[in-house]
């Protein structure tokens, strides 16, 4: 693929990627999303698969069944907040746990992330002073998908003991940037209902048939 940016070997050395999967899934009856079927792989291994490529580290964050999502390769953490209080919990979960100056992360349920996600992202943090960069679809932000300097912990954690749990509250509380990635909407496509499982599936395979 021409025109994407490459993260340099010793950059990657300095994000790890977390992979958000402490859910609860209600719009799928319950059901641990990142472990239902999609061509053939657990829909959390499509976004891992390509994450694990462009950082050196990796996480998943969950809250339930961890045997299985440590059969995807990566070490496995759990929120310090019960009653899967969304994903700043996982944020707050993965910076508690990394070594390295920056976290990267991604839903479980959005298994087309492209390949210069990260370098990308990474690109928008010089000059420096900034705490996090989050993508933009071209219509909307996307927090969850974002690239978090691990200085904020103390501030987030402050944050969700005020009984707060919406991000772009906290966003502004940071010193923060926007990348567009609206030459890229299929990274946007999610798996909330039965229904959307099969329409991403669809176009899985419609990727595949194009490239093949």
């Amino acid at each position: 693929m021409s025109g994407l940016l490459v993260l340099d070997e010793q950059d990657k050395t300095l994000i790890t990627g977390l992979l958000l999967a402490g859910g609860r899934a209600r719009r799928m009856g319950g059901e641990d999303k990142g472990l239902l079927p999609l061509a053939g792989l657990p829909l959390a291994a499509w976004a891992l698969k390509s994450l694990s490529v462009q950082v050196d580290h990796l996480l998943i964050s969950a809250n339930r069944n961890h045997q299985r999502y440590r059969e995807l390769g990566a070490e496995v953490i759990s929120d310090t907040l019960g009653d899967f209080s969304g994903p700043l919990a996982g944020f707050a979960a993965g910076l508690g746990q990394i070594r390295t100056p920056w976290l990267v992360t991604v839903p479980c349920d959005s298994p087309l992330v492209v390949p210069d996600y990260v370098s990308r992202l990474w690109a928008a943090i010089e000059p420096g002073g900034i705490d996090a960069v989050v993508a933009h679809d071209g219509n909307r932000l996307q927090p969850v998908f974002s690239l978090l300097r691990r200085g904020v912990l103390g501030d987030l954690e402050a944050f969700l003991d005020l009984g707060e749990r919406k991000i772009d509250l906290w966003l502004e509380r940071l010193s923060w940037r926007v990348v567009d990635f609206s030459d890229a909407p299929d990274m946007f496509l999610n798996v909330n209902t039965p229904e959307d499982l099969a329409r991403v599936e669809a176009r899985i395979t419609a990727i595949s048939d194009i490239d093949a």
